[in-house]
C-alpha cells in the first residue's frame, strides 16, 4: 500500500482551493485515486450498490455490508475516506452505531441525507424527505456520537425536488445549527440555483457533480468560484467501467478475442503493481533475509 503521509480532512477543507473528490464503491477504485494522487476519496452509496453488490441505488443495502466495504476499502488505501451512509439505516439508535462503526473502521466522515427510507439514488424521480424534526435528530444523534470533533459529518438535503429550492436551504441551515461540519445539497437544477447555495449556507459547501443527473456539470474551479469546498465525482469510475466492459465483453462475445483490445487494458505488471505486489514481495524479501 502508498505510504505517503496524508493530510487530514479538517487540514484539506481549510486551504483555499477547491478540494477534488472522487468516488468509487471498491477497495480497486478507491485504490486508483489515492495511486492518481487525489488527496481523499468519497464511498458512493450508488456505487457500492452497483460495484459491489450489482444493484440499483434504491435502499437494498445495509449498514453491516456498507461497514464491511469500508473495512476492505480502508484496507487499501490511506488517504481520507468521505463515506455516504445514506439515511443512518434507521433511527438515533442506528445513526449513532453507524457512526462508531465507521469512525472505528477508518473513516474521516460521514454523509448522512434526509430522505425516507427506501431511499433512492439523489438524481432520480420520486423522491421523498422525512419531516424536518427527524431529519435535524440524526444529524445531531450522529454529532454526538463521533468520538473526535476532527471526525466530520456531511448533511446532505434531497429536498429540492420533492419541497423545492427554499425549503431545500432552509433544511441546510437546520442541520448546520445542528452541528453539521459540512452541508450539502443534492441535485439543484442550475447553475443559479447552485451559486445561491454557496451564498445563502455558512461553512464548506460540496457540489455534486454526478454526469447526466440533474445537476449541470462544471470544473473544480469553476465550483470553487461559486464557493464550493468540495468538488464530488461520486460515481464516474463507475460510469467509466460499465461502458468500457461492457464494449470489451461484447467485442470478445461477437470475436473470441482479446487481441484488439490489448493497447486499452492494463498488462498483468501494471495491474500488480496498481495492487501492490511489489511492496508485498519487498516486504517478504526484508523479512526473509534478516
Amino acid at each position: 500500500m502508498p505510504t505517503k503521509k496524508f493530510t487530514s480532512l479538517p487540514d484539506l477543507l481549510k486551504r483555499p482551493e477547491t478540494l477534488v473528490v472522487p468516488g468509487g464503491g471498491t477497495a480497486l477504485e478507491l485504490r486508483l485515486a489515492q495511486l492518481a494522487g487525489f488527496e481523499a476519496g468519497y464511498v458512493s452509496g450508488y456505487a457500492t450498490s452497483a460495484a459491489v453488490f450489482g444493484v440499483p441505488d434504491v435502499g437494498l443495502i445495509a449498514y453491516n455490508e456498507v461497514e464491511s466495504n469500508v473495512r476492505a476499502i480502508r484496507g487499501a488505501t490511506d488517504f481520507p475516506l468521505i463515506v455516504d451512509c445514506d439515511t443512518g439505516y434507521g433511527d438515533i439508535a442506528n445513526v449513532q452505531r453507524t457512526v462508531r462503526g465507521l469512525e472505528q473502521a477508518g473513516a474521516a466522515a460521514l454523509q448522512f441525507e434526509d430522505q425516507k427510507w427506501p431511499k433512492k439514488c439523489g438524481h432520480m424521480e420520486g423522491k421523498l424527505v422525512e419531516p424536518l424534526d427527524i431529519a435535524v435528530a440524526r444529524i445531531k444523534a450522529a454529532v454526538a456520537a463521533r468520538s473526535s470533533k476532527d471526525f466530520l459529518i456531511v448533511a446532505r438535503t434531497d429536498a429540492r425536488s420533492p419541497l423545492g429550492f427554499d425549503a431545500a436551504i432552509d433544511r441546510l441551515r437546520a442541520y448546520k445549527e445542528a452541528g453539521a461540519d459540512i452541508l450539502f445539497m443534492d441535485a439543484p437544477y442550475s447553475r443559479e440555483e447552485l451559486e445561491k447555495t454557496a451564498a445563502a449556507l455558512p461553512g464548506p459547501k460540496v457540489a455534486n457533480m454526478s454526469e447526466t443527473g440533474k445537476t449541470p456539470l462544471f470544473s473544480a474551479k469553476e465550483l470553487g468560484e461559486m464557493g464550493y469546498k468540495i468538488a464530488l465525482f461520486p460515481s464516474s469510475t463507475l460510469r467509466v467501467m460499465v461502458r468500457n466492459i461492457a464494449l470489451f465483453l461484447g467485442d470478445l462475445r461477437k470475436t473470441g478475442d482479446s487481441r484488439p483490445w490489448l493497447d486499452r487494458m492494463a498488462s498483468l505488471d501494471e495491474t500488480n503493481e496498481a495492487l501492490g505486489l511489489p511492496e508485498l514481495n519487498a516486504i517478504g524479501d526484508k523479512i526473509r533475509a534478516a
